[in-house]
This record gives structure tokens, sequence and C-alpha cells, in this order.
């Protein structure tokens, strides 16, 4: 059983699919940072000064001075600023994952279709090949169209 293990663990796909997780994971912190960092604040100054990771609907009652106080202390709360973080993350990644395929598909080539080798007898639908001049299922005189 550990040889088995051992086997699927090492074979080309699974190590394929690992390093492409690390780079996922890489990936999106980047694009965390670039979304919390770079876009959001531009984003939150063109509509007023907001600080949307700070945009939130407390239900507790209590007073919090940012949402990151009220997650510290538990509170019940919305908080839809930070929601609003993800998606755009998420709207990023997806963007990125889509142009990623796009030109994967691009570098792809054409499958070409095989040159046929065979051809149908007309008379009893048989194959057979392209040269023939007599089926040799039917034994029909094909007379030239071979």
């Amino acid at each position: 059983m550990w040889k088995e293990f051992k086997g699927f663990i090492v074979k080309g796909n699974l190590v394929q699919i690992a390093a492409a997780f690390i780079m996922a994971v890489a990936f999106a912190a980047v694009v965390n940072s670039f979304v919390n960092d770079l876009i959001m604040p531009i984003v939150g100054k063109l509509v007023g000064n907001v600080d949307f990771a700070n945009l939130y609907v407390n239900l507790s009652g209590q007073s919090y001075e940012s949402a990151a106080a009220a997650r510290a202390a538990g509170a019940a709360a919305i908080y839809y600023g930070a929601f609003i973080n993800v998606l755009v993350n998420f709207l990023i990644i997806a963007l990125v994952v889509f142009l990623a395929i796009k030109a994967y598909g691009r570098l792809e080539k054409p499958k070409v279709a095989p040159v046929p080798t065979t051809k149908d007898c007309p008379f009893c639908m048989t194959q057979i090949p392209l040269k023939a001049t007599r089926c040799p299922h039917c034994t029909s005189d094909l007379g030239g169209k071979g």
C-alpha cells in the first residue's frame, strides 16, 4: 500500500497540480495586495475618501472606532466593505484566468483532421481502401471510382 501511495504522490500530474496550487496561493496574495493597497484606495478617494475596509453595519449596539476593532471585540456586524474588497479580488482573478485560457487557446496547435485512407463501398457501405476498384466484401465493380 505504501508503494502505491508513493507512486501516486510522485506522478507528474499530482506534482503539477501541487505546483499550480502554490502558484495560485502566491498569485492570490499579490492580487489581495493589489486590490487592498492600490485599487481600493483609489476607488475610495474617487467616491469621497471612503475606506472600504472600514465599511460595516454594527448590529451589536455598541460603538467601535473601526471595523477591525469591532472584529477584535467579536461584535455582531455586517462587514460589507470587506466583501466589496473580496469581490474585486475575485473579478480580477477571474479576468486573469480568462485571459490566460484565451492565450493558451491561441498557442494550441489546431487539430488537423487525419487524411482518410478508406471510403464506403456505394453498394454495401463496407469500408474499403481508397484505391480499390472492386469491393472485397460484396465484389461489386466500382468501375474506376477508385
